[in-house]
């Protein structure tokens, strides 16, 4: 099985420091909008670019979930956080406009956190 492919958004500095983050803690394959595959553009949702993916060989995670999935195999410490918080009353809603307040400000996080290149 191959590792499952991180799409990301290469314009973005802050998304490309997060990207670095998730490489270290987990095992992925990060796929920036501009390399995606006609396959793997035909599997991400319409308006795919407006948050990160998560493609594993039989799903597609995406915005929040796909936050949640990568924590889920990033180690022992961030897959208990995710478990813990899971349980939370409501927690799709959280976590979906919790990743939203982070993506729609990513231009004033990229001031305190970016990259230029994922490795």
């Amino acid at each position: 099985m191959a590792d499952p492919r991180l799409v990301y958004d290469h314009d973005c500095g802050f998304c490309k420091w997060c990207v670095r983050w998730m490489l270290r803690l987990g095992s992925f394959t990060p796929v920036s909008y501009e390399e995606l595959t006609p396959d793997q553009k035909a599997r991400l949702p319409d308006e795919y670019d407006n948050c990160m993916h998560l493609l594993t060989d039989d799903a597609v995670y995406s915005c929040g979930h796909a936050l949640e999935q990568v924590g889920l195999r990033c180690g022992a410490i961030p897959r208990t956080i995710v478990r813990a918080l899971t349980h939370l009353p409501r927690w799709e809603r959280i976590r979906e406009r919790g990743y939203r307040f982070v993506a729609d400000r990513r231009a004033i996080w990229g001031r305190y956190r970016s990259c230029e290149i994922v490795e």
